[in-house]
């Protein structure tokens, strides 16, 4: 059977956490870019990292001798790509307020699971803490 650990937990809240703002700082340069003439919209893709954590991951760079070696997240490196399929304007843009919009509210709400989840761990931690004097 597979426990699951606070090491664990801690680890996939924290990746949630950096998806989500990952996820929001690329709707804001969508947003910051609405009435850029020939923008494209971007989206972040996580799957071709998570793709390579599943298989072993791509290892770590150790450029210094005191560097451990490691395997890189799978949420620190989502790759930003052009989303295809939406009607481009006249001007070359394909920016749409409303899917931005709503993907701004689906990020901020990701992070805020994973903000309130992570709160509750520590609130434990700390009533453990101060249960045990």
């Amino acid at each position: 059977m597979n426990d699951i650990s606070d090491r664990s937990i801690m680890a996939a809240l924290g990746r949630q956490l950096t998806m989500a703002v990952a996820k929001q700082t690329v709707t804001v340069g969508n947003l910051a870019n609405l009435n850029t003439p020939g923008y494209k919209t971007q989206s972040v893709s996580f799957d071709s990292m998570l793709d390579a954590q599943v298989k072993g991951g791509p290892a770590m760079a150790v450029t210094q001798p005191g560097h451990l070696a490691g395997v890189a997240s799978a949420a620190s490196g989502g790759q930003v790509e052009e989303v295809k399929g939406l009607d481009t304007r006249r001007d070359g843009n394909n920016v749409v307020l409303d899917r931005e919009l709503l993907n701004l509210s689906r990020a901020s709400g990701d992070f805020s699971k994973a903000q309130i989840a992570l709160a509750a761990k520590f609130r434990l931690v700390r009533y453990a803490i101060s249960e045990s004097r």
